[in-house]
């Protein structure tokens, strides 16, 4: 799907670098297929000498010459970038955006009235390429381009294509999920620790736990209360724990978690297009 397509990552953050590792591990494309932009000359050596593709300060060569271009840059120099780079194909180029919070709208003002965007909503399990990815396609997005997007994501995890309306629940699920997840983690192993066990023994078997239980919901694709009653026996150890959790409102402390962060990603949204509305440069 990918073969012969030449690929502008612009940005050689930590995003960036997952992105490019995952596409080589598993033999998506070949490095020779990759070229890597940043402003930052140790950033582009690592990439250099870890994954052997090309690198470039100059971000307009670098995007005129790719099929797809990736942003993966902070959204607060978003409008600088859109000054540097080369956008004048139009359709025939597929822009994959990962800047947080900035919008398809924002991306096409800013580069080609005709451009193909797919607005992504990774989190950071994808460094380990156990992500889970969002996408959502902007106007004129083609199903070959969308499939292109999915293909390049589920190199790093999981993909879902959702409508962008939904991107702020994305944010607020999968996006900080993994800092919920962690907390429980580290929680689990408190309560090991009180009970006896070492510190590493129990940190160990808390995440080992979390992620066999996360597989067996993937791969049976069962629901997870039934893999829940599974383990709960009639007047055993588990109800008894689970009937603590109930207690301690764990369901409803979750769903909240959830909905204050999708709240304030709607937030921050708000007050980032007011922001860049006033700065975002005309149509080239």
């Amino acid at each position: 799907m990918l073969k012969g397509k030449t690929i502008a990552i612009i940005g050689a953050g930590n995003m960036a670098e997952a992105i490019v590792s995952g596409l080589l591990k598993r033999g998506i494309v070949n490095a020779g297929q990759i070229c890597a932009t940043d402003v930052d000359a140790q950033r582009l050596a690592h990439f250099r000498k870890t994954f052997k593709v090309h690198v470039s300060h100059d971000n307009k060569k670098s995007s005129t010459s790719s099929d797809i271009i990736v942003l993966a840059v902070k959204p607060q120099v978003i409008n600088k970038v859109f000054d540097e780079l080369d956008l004048s194909s139009g359709a025939n180029q597929l822009i994959i955006t990962v800047a947080a919070g900035v919008p398809i709208a924002t991306i096409i003002s800013g580069s080609h009235p005709k451009a193909r965007v797919v607005r992504a909503m990774p989190n950071t399990p994808t460094v380990v390429l156990e992500g889970a990815t969002a996408l959502a396609g902007g106007p004129g997005v083609t199903a070959a381009q969308m499939k292109v997007a999915r293909a390049m994501f589920e190199a790093m995890g999981q993909v879902v294509v959702v409508d962008e309306s939904h991107l702020d629940a994305v944010t607020g699920l999968s996006g900080g999920g993994p800092a919920y997840v962690c907390l429980f983690i580290e929680a689990l192993a408190d309560g090991g620790v009180k009970m006896g066990l070492s510190r590493s023994q129990a940190q160990l078997l808390a995440a080992q736990t979390v992620l066999g239980a996360a597989k067996m919901v993937l791969e049976t694709k069962a629901h997870p209360g039934a893999l829940k009653d599974q383990v709960a026996s009639p007047g055993g150890t588990t109800i008894a724990g689970l009937h603590r959790l109930e207690k301690g409102r764990l369901r409803g402390a979750v769903v909240s978690a959830v909905e204050a962060a999708t709240l304030r990603c709607q937030e921050l949204r708000q007050q980032s297009i007011v922001s860049r509305e006033s700065s975002v440069p005309p149509h080239r």
